[in-house]
Order: C-alpha cells, then structure tokens, then sequence
C-alpha cells in the first residue's frame, strides 16, 4: 500500500477482539516499555555491544538482530515460550509482520558495491539473504518455528501502524491465531548517510491475539487493538478510524508537526496529554507505530480513564494512519 488510501476496521469484540499481551524492547535508554510515558532514563535498557552477539546472530543483518531480540522479550513477556525459549503457542497458525523501512539498505548496498567491485562471483551465500526485504520477518519466523502468514511492511511513516492493521486483520480474518508485530530500524553509516542525521536502534516488538485465546490460557491483556484508517492527512484518517467528539482519549502519541488539522480535532476530543516519541528518541521511521502500540500499553494497562490515539504520517508525508487503542473489555 503505497498511495495514500482509506481503510478502516474496528474492534469487532468477542472472540475477535484483538489484544496486546506481550511487549519487548531492543532500545538503548528505555528499560521498560512504561518509561516511555514519562522522562527517558538515558541509560540502561538494550545494549547492542553486548545483546547483539552470540552464535544465533551469526551471519544476520543487524535489523534481523535487533528484531529477533524484541521478539525474544516480547513472546516471554506474553507467555509464549519457555525456558529454553522454545515457543508454545500454535506456531502453524502465528503471523509475523515486520515494519521496517531502512532495515537491509546495508546489506543491499554492499552487494551491489561488491558486484560494481568484483563481479557477481564476488558475492558471498551468506550474504545473500540480507538482500530480501523480507529477511527480518523470514528469520524471527525460523527462530521460532512459526509457520503463518509472513510479511514486511515498507510503507514510510505509516508504516508501524499499518503493520498493526495488517496483523489484526489477519487474526480477525481467522487467517492467524496470533501475531508477532516488530518494527525495527538500524543505526548504520549507511542509514546515516541515507537521511542525514544520527539515527538510533529501535526495535520493539508487540504479540497479538484474540481475548478469548489470552484469557483463556491466563495472558494478560494490555491494550486492545480499535479503529484504525490510512488517508490524506491526519484529520481525515481520524474520522475513518471512527473517533469522534464523543471518543475519550486520554493520550495522543503523535507528533504535532506532521498533523495539520488532526492537532484542533485532539483539542476538541479534550486531551490533554501528548507525547511525540521521535522528538524525545529521533527519527523511528517504522518502529514508530509499533513504539506507539507500546506506550499505549503501558498507558491503559496503569488504569487510566480513556483510549489512546496513534498517529504518523500528515503534514510533509504521501499519507497520514490513526490507530485507536482501548481499554480491554471485560
């Protein structure tokens, strides 16, 4: 989905309503996923010297190391594995979708530098893999045996809430039981070079499943996964998503720059608190919306009266997505 487009889908409640039940960070300076409401440690959480070694790393580019940790927090978060981290669920009926919009650029522009070097017989096997846009989503899915739908999303700054959008359609759909949603960006030379400006490792990870499966082997649900639309701009992709004045929002994770006409309707919706991740950690590109999910959960999972409103993209992007997270029913 590259043009700008809208697309809704709302909680259906039941045995199909979606919830959050696991979250896993790979960040550097973020503990836990609550420490993105309030002031950033600075210090402690990920640390990719030491987390991004080991015999299972070999070989991988570092997006796909970074997301195979996020992942391996967040499915011992929700319950799904076990000591061993083996996992537990029904792995033939697991999605995994990966957000990621820079992910391989490293891995792609080293083979082509080396084709423009030394031919194509200078190419390594090993490296090969690393040149598929989907090789994050294909490892986290090898890790752990899981045997469902399989996709990467690339879709600019939209890109982490579509990708929560296309995991809850699937389990909704029946088509998957359960969802690992990762988004994940690397801070290479490459990527550096690419936007012009310090990036940061950001890799979080998010499990979904329908409420009746999390109760029913005793997960606690964090969030649940509402009104979602991808539009124009913000204040258009808000109205599809289904908000509305009589919606009780307590927080807004969005960055007022990009959202136009989506920052008067936060006012009229009376919320009061905002928190724009990227202006706190820098540019997240993919993980964004995933990183957005996260703090949501930590939101609604404190008791705080009223839903949490995602939203990416608007001014100064092809498109604008608004994701609507609510409390658990009960």
């Amino acid at each position: 989905m590259s043009t700008a487009s809208t697309t809704r889908t709302t909680g259906t409640g039941g045995a199909r309503e979606v919830v959050v039940t696991g979250v896993g960070l790979a960040l550097p300076g973020v503990a836990t996923y609550g420490d993105l409401l309030g002031p950033l440690p600075g210090e402690g959480g990920f640390d990719p010297a030491t987390g991004l070694g080991g015999r299972e790393m070999r070989h991988k580019d570092r997006a796909s190391r970074l997301a195979l940790r996020a992942a391996e927090f967040a499915l011992h978060d929700a319950g799904l594995t076990d000591a061993d981290a083996t996992f537990l669920g029904v792995a033939d009926a697991t999605a995994v979708v990966v957000s990621t919009n820079l992910g391989n650029v490293d891995g792609v522009c080293e083979s082509t530098d080396t084709i423009a070097r030394a031919g194509v017989m200078g190419l390594s096997p090993l490296g090969l893999p690393q040149t598929s846009s989907n090789v994050t989503a294909g490892w986290v899915a090898i890790r752990y045996g899981l045997r469902g739908p399989n996709l990467t999303v690339c879709n600019g700054a939209t890109s982490g809430l579509d990708a929560l959008s296309w995991a809850r359609n699937l389990i909704a759909a029946g088509r998957a039981e359960a969802a690992v949603v990762v988004g994940v960006e690397p801070a290479n030379d490459v990527v550096m070079k690419l936007l012009g400006e310090p990036t940061t490792d950001a890799a979080v990870a998010i499990v979904l499943e329908p409420s009746t499966a999390a109760v029913s082997r005793g997960a606690r649900p964090r969030a649940a996964i509402g009104g979602y639309a991808r539009a124009e701009d913000v204040a258009t992709a808000l109205t599809a998503a289904g908000v509305t004045e009589e919606t009780s929002i307590g927080l807004w994770l969005g960055d007022e720059r990009g959202a136009g006409r989506g920052s008067e309707l936060a006012d009229l919706l009376g919320c009061t608190r905002r928190i724009g991740l990227e202006s706190r950690l820098g540019p997240l590109s993919g993980a964004l919306g995933v990183l957005q999910c996260a703090a949501a959960a930590a939101h609604l999972e404190s008791g705080t009266t009223g839903s949490v409103l995602a939203t990416a993209g608007g001014l100064g992007h092809d498109a604008a997505a608004a994701l609507l997270l609510t409390p658990v029913s009960s």
